[in-house]
Formats: structure tokens, sequence, C-alpha cells
């Protein structure tokens, strides 16, 4: 596709959109054809993310869009129209788990300096390859949950997610959820789909997001973001 922001509408809703195997590829790596659709879209788009705060930032402010950020997957969310911040939680009970779970001999698995988690506020994240059950089990005895995105565990209170994220920003948008299309892959982005008008799921997506999504692109990764994009705007149907 020669300019992908020739997909973009004139008018369109607001737009949410995960990061990981959404706007990347199955490395994670950022396609830069996701930069001129994300800018020239005609209408506010947040950026929801289960990464730590600066990384969405840093996307929103590189694309040149306002920052409207849904990061740690409800946990801090950024409304730079409106100067807000909100934090949801902090990391204290999501550290307990990761201390307790050291001391049963296990690993995070991001190395001495853990860049996954050095920014992080309300949760905590661990790589997948590292034992599940005994990290379940601890979390649950701190009133947490793990919630497996495809690409980490996430250590998080059960009070918050993507959904109560958008929630918070539609309301300093003053416009309501519904009126919001979502793009997404992962059992994380079921909370926004359930409250956002329109929701698509790229083909890499897992069982919950597929359920959830009200389509379901037949091409994954970048390349389902820019279907999910041709579908809001009442293109093709793939």
């Amino acid at each position: 596709m020669d300019d992908p922001g020739s997909l973009v509408p004139e008018t369109g809703p607001p737009l949410v959109v995960d990061v990981d195997g959404t706007l990347t590829d199955a490395d994670r790596r950022l396609d830069p054809r996701v930069f001129p659709v994300l800018r020239a879209w005609p209408a506010p788009v947040v950026v929801a993310t289960g990464k730590a705060l600066p990384f969405p930032v840093a996307l929103c402010d590189f694309v040149g869009i306002d920052v409207l950020v849904i990061a740690e997957n409800g946990g801090v969310v950024v409304s730079g129209p409106t100067d807000r911040l909100h934090v949801a939680g902090d990391r204290a009970a999501a550290s307990a788990v990761a201390s307790a779970y050291r001391e049963r001999g296990y690993d995070l698995g991001w190395g001495e300096i853990d860049l996954a988690n050095r920014w992080r506020e309300t949760e905590i994240i661990v790589r997948r390859d590292a034992p599940l059950d005994p990290l379940s089990e601890l979390a649950a005895e701190h009133d947490l949950e793990v919630v497996d995105t495809g690409f980490a565990y996430h250590v998080k209170s059960i009070d918050f997610d993507k959904g109560t994220g958008l929630e918070f920003l539609a309301g300093e948008l003053d416009r309501p959820p519904g009126r919001f299309a979502a793009v997404g892959d992962s059992v994380n982005d079921v909370p926004v789909f359930a409250r956002a008008g329109r929701a698509v799921a790229v083909a890499n997506a897992d069982d919950d997001a597929r359920e959830e999504a009200d389509h379901v692109t037949d091409a994954s990764y970048v390349d389902g973001f820019l279907k999910a994009v041709e579908w809001f705007a009442g293109g093709s149907p793939g």
C-alpha cells in the first residue's frame, strides 16, 4: 500500500488502539505505516496499552498527535488536552507478589535493570516463559489478577482495566465511550471492546478479543489494523 494515510476518512469516530500485536509485528516492532494513519485521523486517537507510561507518550509525541494514553492496562491514564493524569492504584501489592515470586526461586525474566518494570506505577509484568501457576497463586493471595496479553503476564488490580481508562478519557473529552471505535488483539482489549461503539480484532487476536469484537479482519498485526481502518471508513470488509 503506497499511502496508508489515504485510508483515513474525512470524518470518523474517536479511535482507541492497542499497540503490541496491533500497531506492531509479532516481535513488537512498530510498523511505520501506522504513522500517517494516526496523524491524519479526523478525531481524537487514544493509545491503549499494557506498556508503562513513557512508551505510549513517546509514541504520541513522535507521531505528532495529542497525548491521550491508557497505560498499564488502565492503571495510568493521561489526557494531554485537559492536562489530567489519573493513576488508578499503586504498585505495592504487585511488588509484594514479585518479591514473593523471587523468594520461591523464580525470576521475572527481564534482567538486572528490568526496563520492562522500571517505570511501572500500578502493576508488574513477568515474561511468559516463567511459571504461571505460582504467580497466579501469589496474585490471588494479594487480591490481584494475572492477565496474559500474549506478550507478558501482567500482575494487576482487578479494579481497573483498559475499559475504565477509556471511561476516564471519554469523560475528559466529553464524548461517551460508545462513540469510540476500537482496534486490538488481546484479552486486555476486551473491556475496551465492550464499551466502544464498534470494535475490530485483528486476525492474530486471541479468542477472547475475537469473541467480543464486532468484526475480525482477515489480516494480522499492522495489516489487520489497516483493514480495520478501511472497515471503519466503510470500505473493504477485510
